[in-house]
């Protein structure tokens, strides 16, 4: 890693999570040149599916903090 994306990663790290998130996002379309028509598609449906069920409380969200411990304990066979 050069010393300049060094420091825009330091700068970036100081960011609120919310422009951190934006600033992930934006670099990751960057890196996509080709949109899949049907792949986008199957995403905006399943995006609908999933607002659909915490419109419904069908689904309960869970705060980040403790999905993040869910994960990690199935990565590490916990």
């Amino acid at each position: 890693m050069t010393q300049e994306v060094s420091e825009l990663l330091k700068k970036a790290l100081a960011l609120p999570p919310e422009a951190r998130a934006a600033l992930a996002g934006s670099l990751l379309e960057s890196l996509d040149d080709t949109v899949d028509a049907s792949a986008e598609e199957e995403w905006n449906e399943e995006i609908a599916r999933r607002i659909r069920g915490l419109d419904s409380g069908k689904v309960k969200p869970i705060p980040w903090a403790q999905a993040r411990r869910q994960v990690s304990a199935i990565l590490n066979g916990s």
